[in-house]
């Protein structure tokens, strides 16, 4: 078997090596395997555990799962088999236990990323339980991995109005009042096309996750600068948002991350990212009593909770509610 191996990978590179290449590549190949036992069963059980990966990425991507997502999802399922070193069907609770464990020390990883980890590998186990692949999930019996609940900065009135004032282009303003008036992903944002913009009624339709277009809407200081920076362009790109400079390609989500925080370190505002706006709004929604049901449509969130964690209430608020309900 292992032989076998051998002779198909160099069948398989001959059309890119010369002879010489091919005798050596074989050499390498032997000497690495020499101590390796290679069995036939061996290659079936991955040739089947992979399927069964695929068979699950498929299915995700048709619940409507991103290309991004399913990369990260194959990733960690993949990287988990090999360490573990078992068929999927022979894997038990105390083999991921271990792993978890193991990648948590190796890495250095937080409880968030942990957590993550365990999600993934449920959601995988899950599905091969309910397809009748396996009988019983070895993830059941692993629970929620408790993490601290950190305070998430958001921008305070003087920070939005500082950036907007030292944006320094028409383009930057329009897209910092963009992001903060609408508060959609960056990902959306770079997506937008100029026809995409209903300037009459002051709103836009973007395209979320899992592919789904919602509409989100824009105030009128937004669509003055919008209008302002669109008037300014000299290209025909049917992009909202370009680059400063010929060919003017669409710009990208790298782009935009860099420009702020350039902008929030030149200004000296702390941890400037497009996201912050995004959060920012979810907070100031909630802080004015809108119902939380609004925001997650606003938002474009398949579950409530998602939402509550984006929206963090002002300890002032807080306080002030304190002394009329109670003090």
């Amino acid at each position: 078997m292992k032989q076998k191996i051998i002779n198909q990978v160099i069948q398989e590179m001959i059309p890119f090596l010369n002879n010489a290449q091919a005798e050596k590549l074989k050499d390498v190949l032997e000497y690495s395997l020499y101590s390796v036992d290679i069995s036939e069963r061996d290659i079936l059980v991955a040739e089947k555990d992979n399927n069964y990966v695929e068979l699950f990425l498929s299915a995700k991507r048709i619940e409507g799962c991103s290309e991004k997502s399913l990369k990260y999802y194959q990733a960690t399922i993949c990287t988990m088999l090999e360490t573990v070193n078992k068929e999927v069907k022979q894997i038990v609770t105390d083999d991921l236990r271990a792993y978890l464990t193991q990648y948590q020390i190796e890495n250095q990883s937080s409880r968030v990323t942990i957590d993550n980890i365990r999600r993934i590998l449920s959601s995988f186990f899950s599905w091969l339980e309910d397809e009748d692949y396996i009988i019983k999930s070895p993830v059941r019996r692993i629970h929620k991995i408790k993490t601290t609940k950190s305070i998430k900065e958001t921008y305070t009135d003087e920070a939005l109005e500082l950036m907007r004032d030292n944006s320094g282009t028409l383009r930057d303003l329009a897209m910092i009042d963009i992001l903060a008036s609408t508060g959609m992903r960056v990902g959306e944002l770079v997506l937008l096309n100029k026809e995409d913009i209903n300037f009459t009624e002051r709103e836009c339709i973007v395209l979320g996750k899992g592919d789904k277009e919602r509409v989100v809407y824009f105030d009128a200081r937004t669509k003055i600068h919008l209008q302002n920076y669109l008037s300014s362009r000299l290209d025909d790109n049917p992009a909202l948002f370009v680059s400063l400079k010929s060919p003017y390609k669409r710009l990208q989500i790298g782009g935009v991350e860099v420009r702020l925080r350039e902008l929030g370190r030149r200004l000296d505002i702390s941890k400037v990212h497009p996201h912050k706006f995004r959060r920012t709004l979810a907070t100031v929604a909630i802080d004015k009593g809108m119902p939380i049901e609004q925001l997650q449509q606003l938002l474009g969130h398949q579950k409530i909770d998602t939402t509550l964690q984006y929206a963090m209430v002002k300890q002032s608020n807080v306080k002030m509610a304190h002394k009329k309900y109670i003090g």
